[in-house]
């Protein structure tokens, strides 16, 4: 009886012994899954930046040149949510690295268009949104973190106190020199990647937080403007007739009448109460201030919030402007506070 040979049924069999290891290497790759390098992905972070609405198109330039330019010579990957709202959020995601090199160009044009309205170029000033198991580790014990952030990058850094509507994030406010912001923007992702967030995140998403009929009107050379969000938009002739008389409260700013509060709200928002912090470079504070405080007095009483501005801190060449009340008094006193910035420096922040 003939034995079947096997190696006339089986071509493909390959005889493995212990003098053929290139062969068992070669097995045992082809077998195994493509795996990563431990610590790849752990390298990888998310930065979301929260931008008002010039901004982004800044970035996006013309036919989305300039967001091509940024993705493809940084290797970050970038998405920019819709333009449904005043403010949008750009997300980021890559290493520190790749996410430095597109923090950079960003601020470069942003620099640039600067550059092109101002003759003396004020700090750049760009928001992320952290999640505030994050913050803390931002600060440090004692607010030690955050000290030497400032001291060694020169950049003025701070951590809002309150939480941005319905989320669990922060804003964090970078303010400076090109090379400033650029240095501290690299620490701050340092420290992220150290420290993940804790426990769920529920993100930040930007919303029209005044609805149209009740938003806060303002009078700029003979044109109605409507504030929503840190955006005046051209209010046409026609719908002027939803409002009682609007009565000047000072050159260049009216506010609604009733059905409405004296300080453009609705009745039943006006006890909603929180508070924002901003940064403004301490050579542009007097044109907020005004003479003899004249200004500030308009934007106080054009808003109805209540705004402090603390002095100069030794060393420091920004100054903390803490403004309080609803939101919605916020948003307009701090688009007043800009407005007054823009017209000092030959900006323009009323889009047509």
């Amino acid at each position: 009886m003939m034995m079947d040979n096997p190696t006339l049924h089986h071509p493909q069999i390959v005889q493995l012994t212990t003098t053929n290891p290139q062969n068992i290497n070669n097995i045992q790759q082809q077998q195994q899954p493509h795996i990563k390098p431990p610590g790849e992905m752990e390298n990888f972070l998310t930065i979301r930046l929260l931008m008002q609405g010039k901004e982004v198109g800044s970035i996006i330039g013309k036919r989305g040149d300039n967001i091509k330019a940024i993705r493809e010579e940084s290797g970050a990957r970038i998405n920019i949510s819709d333009g449904t709202t005043p403010e949008r959020i750009v997300t980021m995601v890559g290493t520190i690295d790749t996410l430095s090199k597109a923090f950079d160009m960003i601020c470069q044009k942003f620099e640039d268009d600067l550059k092109q309205t101002c003759t003396t170029i004020p700090p750049i000033t760009l928001r992320l949104v952290v999640p505030a198991s994050q913050c803390g580790s931002i600060i440090g014990k004692g607010g030690a973190k955050i000290k030497e952030i400032r001291e060694t990058t020169g950049a003025s850094v701070q951590v809002a106190s309150e939480m941005l509507p319905t989320s669990t994030e922060r804003a964090v406010t970078i303010s400076g020199k090109l090379e400033s912001i650029e240095s501290c923007f690299r620490q701050i992702c340092q420290i992220m990647l150290e420290s993940p967030p804790k426990g769920e995140t529920v993100p930040y998403r930007p919303k029209m937080m005044i609805s149209p009929v009740h938003a806060p009107i303002i009078f700029a050379n003979g044109q109605a403007y409507q504030v929503q969000g840190q955006f005046a938009i051209p209010l046409p002739p026609n719908e002027l007739n939803a409002y009682a008389s609007l009565p000047q409260l000072g050159p260049g700013v009216g506010m609604p009448a009733a059905p409405l509060m004296p300080n453009g709200l609705p009745a039943n928002r006006a006890q909603l109460q929180s508070q924002r912090e901003i940064t403004i470079a301490n050579d542009l504070i007097g044109c907020i201030i005004g003479r003899g405080g004249q200004k500030i007095s308009e934007i106080r009483q054009a808003s109805g919030a209540n705004i402090k501005i603390a002095d100069l801190d030794e060393g420091s060449q920004d100054r903390h402007v803490t403004i309080s009340g609803t939101p919605e008094q916020i948003q307009l006193a701090e688009f007043l506070i800009h407005s007054r910035i823009a017209s000092e420096i030959g900006g323009i922040l009323i889009t047509h």
